[in-house]
C-alpha cells in the first residue's frame, strides 16, 4: 500500500465515514476539504518523500536593513510586548494594548485608521503605496483566569480575587498574543524601513486584530471587506517549537445559549424554573452527541457563563457558551445544528425559555506551500530563536511543575513537513478567513516550553520573559525576510498567487457570519474614543443592546384550584 492509499484511508475514517466512501466523493461534496487536505494530494506531495527546497530566500541588501532595524531596536520591540503582558486586557477590551501597538507603529510613519468593521480596538495601519500589498497580524487580548507572576516556575497567579465562598484568577497571556502582536509589529516596520531605505515599490499593512481568542476581529473585518486588496498575508503564532507550516485549522462556531426562567427559594423549590438547570440539560445532552455524532476530527466545548449567586436562590437565568469545530465550515454547520437541537430540548425539560445568540464563525485555514517554503528557506538562514542557560533552566522548572519531560527549550528549527494525511480536529484561528481572500503563510516560534498546551499559566509565565523575546524576536525577522523576498522576487510572489488560484478553484468564499449580525462589542472609555478618533456608537451598531430579562410565570405542579368563597 503506497503513502497515498494509507492517506486516502486515514481521510475517510477521521471523518467518520465507513470503507463505501470514496476519497472523490468526499472531497466532491466539501470542496472546503480539497482545497485544504485533497490539494496536495492531487499535486503528488507525498509525506514519505517530500523534502523543502533551498534557494529560495536571496541575501539582499533590503533585507539586511530590515533585520538589522530589529537588531537595533530589540529593546522596543520587547517593551511593547512585555508593556501589553502587562496590561492583560481581555478580548474585545483591549484599550491600553491597542493603543501601545498603534503608537510604535505612527512613530514610525505608518498611518492607522481605527475601528475596523465596528470595533473599536481593531485598526489597519499602512505604509507605502503602489506595488504589492503585504499583510501582517498583530493580536494583543488576554485570556480569564490565566494570571501568573512573571518567571514564576510554579503556579502564583499575580491577581488573585480573594471570595470567600469561589476566589478566581486575573486574565493572563496563555497565549502569548502579546508576542504575537510585537512580533507581526516589528516585522511590518523592518520592511516598512526597507522599502524606504531601497526605494522598492510596496505597500506596507498592519491589522490590529480585535478579540482573537474570541474568533471575531478578523471574521468580522474579512466580511466587511478591511482585508481586500492583499497580494500576501504573513502570520506567526507562539508556540513550544519553531516551524513553518501550511496544514489546515478547524472551522469554528461561537454561541451562546441562555436559559430564562422564574427565581424562588432554593428551600422551597416547587414551582421554581431554573435556568442553571436548562444549562446543565443542555451540558448532558451535547455529551450524548460524542460517541455517535461526533467525527474525530470535530470538537465541541462550554462554559457556563452565569450560573447563579447562591444556592437558596434559584436562578432565573443562566448561559453557556459553546464553541463548535470541525474540518470544514460544512462539517462544522452539521454539528452545531446538533448543539442547538440539544439546547432546545433542554429548553423544553427544563421549563425554561431560550435566547440563543449566534456571536462567531471562521472557515478552517487555507495556508500556502510555496509561502511555507519560503519562510522556511529564510528561517534556516536566520535560524532558530538563541535561548540562554536561564532560559533553559526556567523552561525545565516550568516543565517539571506541570509534569512534562524536563527538556528546556528547543535549540534548533523543526523542519517543514507535510500536513498529516489524517487532520483529527484542533485549534482554530481567525486568521483562516483572511487566507480564503489572499495567499497567507504561517509559521510558529517558540516562546514557551515544549509540552505545554497553549491556554495555560506556563505559557503566561513565560511570555514576558527573555524566552518569549527571543521567539518574537526570531518571528519578527523571519516574517520580515520573507516579505522582502516577495517585494523583491516576483516569481516568488506569484508562485503563492498561482497555488492559491489552484487550492480555491471550485470554492465560493461567503462569510459564516449571518448578514446583519451585530459582533460582541464592549463600550469604551471615553479617554479611549478621543484617543483614536471614534465616536460611540459605530454606524450600524444598535447600543445599549437590548436586555435579556426572564419574564416567566412560576410553574404549578397541578391543575388550577378553584376560587376559594
Amino acid at each position: 500500500m503506497t503513502d497515498l492509499d494509507a492517506g486516502r484511508r486515514r481521510l475517510l475514517k477521521m471523518f467518520g465515514l465507513g470503507a463505501s466512501a470514496t476519497t472523490a466523493a468526499v472531497l466532491q461534496a466539501d470542496p472546503v476539504l480539497a482545497a485544504t487536505l485533497g490539494y496536495d494530494e492531487k499535486m503528488g506531495v507525498s509525506p514519505a518523500t517530500y523534502r523543502a527546497p533551498d534557494g529560495l530566500a536571496e541575501d539582499t541588501a533590503a533585507k539586511r536593513t530590515a533585520l538589522d532595524w530589529i537588531a537595533a531596536h530589540e529593546n522596543v520591540i520587547t517593551k511593547l510586548s512585555d508593556d501589553v503582558w502587562e496590561y492583560a486586557e481581555l478580548s474585545l477590551r483591549e484599550w491600553k494594548s491597542s493603543l501601545a501597538t498603534a503608537h510604535l507603529l505612527k512613530a514610525n510613519g505608518f498611518r492607522v485608521q481605527w475601528g475596523s468593521a465596528g470595533l473599536p480596538t481593531a485598526f489597519v495601519a499602512t505604509y507605502g503605496s503602489g506595488g504589492p500589498v503585504i499583510g501582517f497580524n498583530a493580536e494583543y487580548d488576554a485570556l480569564p483566569g490565566l494570571s501568573q507572576k512573571k518567571g514564576a516556575a510554579g503556579h502564583d497567579p499575580l491577581v488573585y480575587n480573594y471570595d470567600a465562598y469561589g476566589p478566581t484568577y486575573g486574565p493572563g497571556h496563555g497565549d502569548a498574543h502579546n508576542a504575537l502582536g510585537a512580533g507581526g509589529t516589528a516585522a511590518a516596520i523592518a520592511v516598512a524601513k526597507a522599502v524606504e531605505a531601497h526605494r522598492l515599490k510596496a505597500t506596507v499593512k498592519v491589522f490590529g486584530s480585535a478579540g482573537e481568542e474570541q474568533l471575531v476581529g478578523k471574521a468580522y473585518a474579512v466580511k466587511a471587506g478591511v482585508y481586500d486588496g492583499l497580494d500576501a498575508f504573513l502570520d506567526w503564532h507562539p508556540f513550544n517549537i519553531t516551524v513553518p507550516f501550511w496544514n489546515t485549522t478547524s472551522a469554528l462556531i461561537s454561541a451562546t445559549f441562555t436559559f430564562l426562567g422564574a427565581s424562588g427559594h432554593g428551600g422551597t423549590p416547587l414551582g421554581n424554573k431554573s435556568g442553571l438547570d436548562g444549562a446543565l440539560l443542555m451540558a448532558t445532552m451535547s455529551e450524548y452527541l460524542r460517541e455517535k455524532n461526533v467525527a474525530p476530527s470535530g470538537r465541541f466545548h462550554y462554559a457556563i457563563i452565569n450560573g447563579g449567586g447562591a444556592p437558596n436562590v434559584t436562578p432565573d437565568m443562566c448561559s453557556i457558551w459553546f464553541f463548535v469545530r470541525e474540518g470544514s465550515p460544512a462539517r462544522a454547520k452539521v454539528l452545531y445544528e446538533k448543539i442547538v437541537d440539544c439546547a432546545k430540548a433542554a429548553a423544553q425539560a427544563s421549563q425554561t425559555r431560550l435566547v440563543h445568540k449566534f456571536h462567531s464563525a471562521t472557515w478552517n485555514l487555507l495556508a500556502n506551500k510555496a509561502g511555507a517554503e519560503l519562510l522556511a528557506d529564510n528561517m534556516r538562514q536566520i535560524g532558530a530563536p538563541k535561548f540562554t542557560d536561564a532560559d533553559h533552566a526556567l523552561a525545565k522548572a516550568v516543565q517539571k511543575s506541570l509534569g512534562r519531560p524536563e527538556t528546556g527549550m528547543p535549540t534548533a528549527l523543526t523542519p517543514l513537513v507535510p500536513p498529516a494525511a489524517a487532520y483529527t480536529g484542533g485549534l482554530a484561528t481567525d486568521t483562516a478567513d483572511i487566507s480564503w481572500q489572499a495567499p497567507t503563510a504561517v509559521l510558529l516560534s517558540a516562546t514557551y516550553p515544549p509540552g505545554l498546551p497553549n491556554h495555560n499559566w506556563g505559557v503566561t509565565a513565560t511570555a514576558a520573559t527573555n524566552i518569549a523575546h527571543q521567539g518574537l524576536l526570531s518571528a519578527a525577522r523571519y516574517l520580515a525576510a520573507g516579505a522582502v523576498d516577495l517585494i523583491e522576487q516576483p516569481e516568488r510572489l506569484e508562485a503563492m498567487r498561482q497555488e492559491f488560484k489552484g487550492r480555491t478553484e471550485g470554492v465560493a468564499w461567503a462569510s459564516m457570519i449571518p448578514d446583519g449580525t451585530q459582533p460582541p462589542l464592549y463600550e469604551p472609555p471615553a479617554d479611549f474614543l478621543k484617543a483614536t478618533g471614534q465616536n460611540w456608537p459605530p454606524e450600524g451598531v444598535t447600543w445599549p443592546v437590548p436586555p435579556v430579562i426572564a419574564a416567566e410565570q412560576l410553574g404549578t405542579t397541578g391543575p388550577d384550584l378553584p376560587p376559594v368563597s
